[in-house]
């Protein structure tokens, strides 16, 4: 098998939000790479927040195992030992290319690239206006300058990271929406399943259409230059997000829309188009799959495993099982879950309003729709779906003797997974990135 140049797109807040996963948004050309490739139905992320599911992405391991617990800039940072996907790829012959933002690090230098684009690859806490000059368009133009100067040296590794579709604040409101973007008609908006139809709820969804067609706009613009560059048929490209949509209980729960993300992988002549596949993979699967494809052995420290099987037709052995977990965001939510193709188990390590607001989705107005009725009551320590007869996790039936067994035997899976990956949960409270600094008057 020859050796691909490898892009990697990736984008905020999107979750499945697209046309090619069946929603009523006008996709067309992430759409396309579905129908030249493979689109993965049942692809989730480690964490329903940015960094660490991004982190997830780079190292192949769990939030709580390569140290980013919480957002890079709050301020998390990976273990020093980490090794990250360009500095894979790097041993194995790629040159490394970094454009738009990433949301892993402050230290670029850690991100192990040969090359850095764009001087919005920083996270928010070194500028606050990162994600402004990372939008869609303007990391596609920059991309497609470089493609029709020829300036890549083959094989090429190119992760191509953009703004959308995150909320910006305005005046105290996280919104969808400038002068940029064009919204939808909210009357005409298809009403999220887990959600009650109110009109806050519309009106964000419809802004976050003109998000997402920028979005679109962009990838076809990388594409072409792609193509006319004539680099298509040898790069393995994938499209991917780092999390749900950021809606009430999407982004920052362990619920399946917190959790859902895109993922789709297009290589010409290599990977058979239209293909589909219903397989549980998480993104920690990623970074093995590229390097069993590159001929590398896995090393032990990657909490993933390769699907690439999956792309070859070889003998695949699925996973029965995958993991999610979200500790600190704007405050300690302590979370961990378990999913399985039929079931959902997951277990709140504090005492936590019944549905966790990120603060943009809070400060939203969806989240003024519903805010007061999700928060009212005091979460459980345990909750338990059956996603083939509640796939949208309204019913917790943790208390139902008829599901006694299915929550003792996934409590104890994932009891042995945080065991088995050193959860600190497991040795009680985890405290801030910074509990050092903000002690008072203490000797160092």
């Amino acid at each position: 098998m020859a050796t691909p140049n490898i892009l990697l797109i990736h984008c905020h807040d999107l979750g499945r939000y697209l046309g090619c996963y069946g929603q009523t948004v006008d996709t067309p050309h992430i759409d396309a790479l579905a129908d030249d490739g493979i689109r993965f139905d049942n692809h989730y992320t480690t964490a329903p927040q940015c960094s660490p599911s991004r982190g997830s992405l780079l190292t192949g391991r769990y939030p709580h195992v390569n140290g980013l617990m919480g957002l890079a800039h709050e301020p998390w940072e990976l273990h020093s030992d980490e090794i990250l996907m360009p500095e894979y790829l790097n041993e194995c012959g790629y040159s490394t290319h970094l454009f738009g933002l990433q949301h892993v690090t402050d230290d670029l230098d850690r991100l192990g690239f040969d090359h850095i684009h764009s001087s919005g690859s920083l996270s928010p806490a070194v500028s606050p206006a990162i994600h402004e000059i990372n939008r869609a368009r303007d990391v596609a133009e920059t991309l497609e300058v470089f493609f029709e100067k020829d300036t890549f040296e083959p094989p090429f590794f190119a992760s191509v990271g953009v703004f959308e579709v995150h909320r910006r604040q305005n005046n105290g409101l996280h919104e969808f929406t400038d002068t940029t973007y064009e919204p939808a008609n909210p009357t005409e908006i298809e009403p999220l399943p887990y959600l009650p139809d109110g009109p806050g709820i519309r009106e964000d969804i419809a802004a976050m259409h003109g998000m997402i067609q920028a979005l679109d706009a962009a990838v076809g613009t990388i594409t072409t230059a792609l193509d006319a560059a004539g680099h298509a048929k040898e790069t393995l490209l994938i499209f991917t997000t780092e999390h749900g949509i950021a809606f009430p209980r999407a982004k920052g729960s362990c619920y399946d829309p917190g959790i859902e993300a895109a993922l789709l992988l297009r290589w010409p002549d290599m990977i058979k188009g239209g293909q589909r596949c219903d397989e549980l993979v998480s993104n920690v699967d990623v970074l093995p799959t590229l390097l069993d494809l590159l001929g590398k052995s896995v090393p032990d420290r990657i909490d993933g495993q390769s699907f690439l099987p999956l792309l070859t037709d070889e003998k695949y052995y699925p996973r029965d099982q995958l993991f999610a977990e979200i500790t600190w965001h704007d405050r300690y939510n302590p979370v961990r879950a378990i999913r399985t193709n039929q079931y959902k188990y997951i277990r709140s390590f504090w005492h936590l309003p019944s549905t966790y607001l990120t603060g943009d989705v809070f400060a939203s107005k969806a989240g003024r729709d519903v805010r007061e009725q999700l928060q009212a009551e005091r979460r459980p320590y345990e909750e338990l779906y059956d996603l083939t007869a509640d796939p949208y996790e309204q019913i917790n039936v943790a208390a139902d003797p008829e599901f006694e067994h299915i929550r003792k035997q996934l409590r104890g899976r994932l009891v042995r997974w945080m065991e088995r990956t050193d959860d600190p949960l497991l040795d009680g409270p985890v405290p801030p990135a910074d509990y050092e600094e903000l002690l008072p008057n203490q000797t160092k």
